[in-house]
C-alpha cells in the first residue's frame, strides 16, 4: 500500500473510531496496514481486529508476481505470514491492541456476533473472495461505520476487478455512501440498511 493510500486509511480508522466499536481488517498479510489501524485503535481505547488465514493470496503463491519465498513454511512447503506479521506488531508497539482472528474470512464472518465501526477489505482479489468478504463482514458494520475496500481499479489495465465490482455493489446497493477516493483506496460511510 503507498504511503498516501494508508494515511487515508488511518484517518479513515480515527474518524471510524468515534463509534466506539472495534476496527477490523480482512486481509493483513504481514501487517503493515494492521499497524495504520491498531494505531487509530490504541488512540481511541478500541481495538483492531484482524481477520487473516495467513497462506498468502493468489498472487503471493509460487510463479506469481508477488511470491516472497522467504515467507514459505520450509516444513508444510506452503506461505506462513503470521510469524512476520507478530513480529511486525511487536516492533510497532502494538500487539496489546490487536486481535489477530486466524483462519479464512467467510468462517470468522459466520461466527462473529458483534457491530463494528469499520470494515477493511484487503484479502483475496478474485469475485469469490472478495464478494465473500463483503457478504460476511458488510452486515455487522455500524450505521456511520466505514467501509474501506482496497485495489479498486476502474480500468482493468490497472489491475484486477473484483475489488472494483464489490465497491460498485455496495454503491448499487443504497446502503453506502462514498466519502473519500485516494487512488485505489475507496472509504463508504453505512447511511442505510442491507449489502
Amino acid at each position: 500500500m503507498p504511503v498516501h493510500e494508508g494515511l487515508a486509511l488511518y484517518a479513515a480508522a480515527v474518524d471510524a473510531a468515534r463509534l466506539g466499536l472495534p476496527l477490523l481488517e480482512v486481509g493483513s498479510y504481514c501487517g503493515r496496514s494492521t499497524v495504520l489501524l491498531a494505531g487509530a485503535a490504541r488512540t481511541a481505547g478500541l481495538t483492531a481486529l484482524t481477520v487473516d488465514h495467513h497462506r498468502g493470496s493468489e498472487e503471493q503463491q509460487p510463479g506469481w508476481e508477488y511470491h516472497d519465498a522467504s515467507l514459505v513454511d520450509p516444513e508444510v512447503g506452503r506461505m506462513d505470514t503470521l510469524p512476520t506479521f507478530r513480529r511486525t506488531l511487536h516492533a510497532a508497539g502494538l500487539e496489546d491492541h490487536v486481535v489477530a482472528l486466524v483462519g479464512r474470512s467467510p468462517q470468522v464472518a459466520a461466527v462473529w456476533g458483534g457491530p463494528l465501526g469499520l470494515v477493511f477489505i484487503d484479502g483475496g482479489h478474485t469475485d469469490e473472495h472478495a464478494n465473500g468478504d463483503y457478504e460476511g463482514w458488510a452486515p455487522h458494520l455500524a450505521e456511520g461505520g466505514l467501509l474501506v475496500i482496497h485495489d479498486v481499479f476502474p480500468d482493468p489495465a490497472d489491475g484486477g476487478q473484483a475489488p472494483y465490482r464489490v465497491h460498485r455493489r455496495a454503491l448499487a446497493s443504497g446502503a453506502f455512501t462514498e466519502i473519500s477516493v485516494t487512488d485505489s483506496l475507496r472509504v463508504l460511510r453505512r447511511t442505510g440498511q442491507g449489502i
